[in-house]
């Protein structure tokens, strides 16, 4: 098998991982034990029936005991992990740059999905994520072009990945402050803000901010739309914003930094 063959696989398993994650981590529960179980009659599920993608084709999207209907999300994130695994490991090949974003596709899309289901955006993700990217870019550089090129390239990376998480997320939380000054109500939740320091320690504060504008358009325009079609009350609606950021995010990672790299 090719790398990237192997790394789909690695991500279908990391993405059935990630739904365990997706649903244990807003309900503070433990995403270690038990083993798999049906949300619905709580019976474990046996190995057979937790086969990434398959398993779900398998029993036609219903649990095996009680005839539970299965979310899609749970196919569409591992698949999703998968494909993203797959490109990173098929434009870079089986290195440290392809873990590295590998890692951060994750990320995004459990917080992309957590955000959708729960409207929460777990802190083990977040803040996490942003150590974690923190700690790669000592290995894998962050493009450095707001400091100084005298600096050595490691540290060089460590501080471009430390401002890209303090600008990206300080000027989202100050727009946010700014709306509740205004609007005197909450206009973003302190989680997207701990999202978007995650995706600036990832991609540096150039990039990390074009994810904040695409996800704001792309969250803007779509959440018109749904409040139009579904008829929703626009001053209550709740718009998953870390979702569209995830996107957005994922979509500026692959085509700009993993494809970017992979046709240098």
């Amino acid at each position: 098998m090719t790398a990237s063959v192997l790394a789909f696989l690695a991500g279908l398993l990391i993405g059935s991982f990630l739904n365990v994650c997706i649903y244990r981590m807003p309900r503070d529960l433990s995403i270690v034990r038990p083993r798999s179980f049906c949300p619905s009659c709580e019976h474990m599920i046996s190995w057979y029936d937790n086969i990434p993608v398959l398993s779900y084709l398998v029993l036609r999207g219903r649990c095996r005991f009680c005839r539970y209907r299965i979310p899609t999300r749970y196919p569409v994130v591992e698949l999703a992990t998968g494909l993203a695994f797959w490109f990173c490991v098929k434009m870079l090949g089986p290195t440290l740059p392809a873990v590295k974003w590998c890692l951060f596709s994750a990320l995004l899309i459990a917080l992309t999905a957590t955000d959708l289901d729960e409207r929460i955006l777990p802190n083990e993700l977040t803040l996490g994520g942003a150590a974690l990217g923190l700690i790669l870019a000592f290995f894998v550089p962050v493009h450095a072009e707001t400091i100084s090129v005298f600096l050595a390239p490691s540290l060089a990376s460590v501080i471009e990945a430390t401002f890209g998480a303090a600008a990206a997320s300080g000027s989202i939380w100050f727009v946010g402050w700014a709306y509740k000054k205004v609007r005197h109500r909450e206009g973003m939740g302190f989680g997207d803000v701990k999202m978007i320091a995650m995706i600036g320690a990832f991609l540096g504060a150039p990039n990390a901010l074009l994810a904040v504008t695409a996800g704001s358009l792309f969250g803007a325009i779509a959440g018109i739309a749904y409040i139009v079609i579904a008829r929703k009350d626009a001053s209550t609606y709740e718009l998953p914003f870390g979702s569209f950021l995830g996107i957005s995010a994922l979509a500026v990672m692959l085509f700009g930094e993993v494809l970017g790299q992979g046709v240098r």
